[in-house]
């Protein structure tokens, strides 16, 4: 019986001690440990997934330094990449030239992949562009909202886009949304006045047809909204 009666002290003495606060542990540390519940440890092996565009575009750069007058117009145009998630545009976009910042002479466009930006091109051959005008160092906003337009697809006749590009000129730049249908009146109409809301712009702008463009340069509009 000694021997069982001392165990239980023993016993008891060891719970004692167990309720007492480590004195080697700070308050915090000893409030953190007495509110500790078992909670399953994060994932880390989980990874987001990335936000895929309806489409897949492209950045194209024609580079004002590489022009010359003896050269075929667009020649100099380089596609830089072409990118089909959200992550990725913002990876690109941070890392580029905003107009503003673009030397005078570049043109730098945004098309949906497999459309190159030129004339010749099948799917733009009989198209035309909306064109909206700023002053100097002024569009980069503009820009920018055009784009998000274009990759979020918030145009009602959106497969009729092509793509957009911005033309750096001495005193001034100009934003253009090409368009594949020029003679689809309704949808070119919508298109430019929903891209007129998208950059609160109050000023009228026309719409020119390619092939008007190609015998004259100062060729007029065909539509205006």
């Amino acid at each position: 019986m000694g021997v069982e009666e001392n165990n239980r002290k023993s016993m008891s003495i060891n719970e004692e001690e167990n309720k007492k606060p480590n004195p080697d542990l700070k308050d915090d540390e000893v409030e953190s440990a007495e509110e500790d519940t078992t909670l399953p440890s994060p994932n880390n092996d989980i990874v987001e997934q990335p936000h895929l565009l309806e489409h897949l575009w492209t950045f194209w750069f024609d580079n004002p330094s590489a022009k010359s007058r003896q050269a075929a117009w667009g020649s100099s145009m380089r596609a830089i990449y072409t990118f089909s998630t959200v992550e990725q545009f913002w990876s690109l976009y941070n890392n580029i030239h905003h107009p503003s910042k673009l030397a005078v002479g570049a043109d730098l466009h945004c098309f949906k992949y497999k459309i190159e930006p030129k004339w010749e091109d099948p799917v733009c051959a009989n198209g035309g562009k909306w064109t909206v005008t700023f002053h100097r160092g002024k569009s980069d906003m503009s820009w920018l909202y055009t784009l998000l337009a274009l990759i979020g697809e918030q145009f009602d006749y959106g497969d009729e886009i092509c793509g957009a590009v911005v033309n750096v000129r001495g005193r001034q730049e100009k934003i253009a949304l090409w368009t594949k249908n020029a003679a689809n009146e309704t949808a070119q109409i919508s298109i430019g006045k929903q891209w007129k809301e998208i950059l609160d712009h109050k000023e009228t702008i026309g719409f020119i047809f390619h092939e008007d463009a190609k015998h004259d340069r100062g060729a007029k509009n065909r539509y205006t909204v």
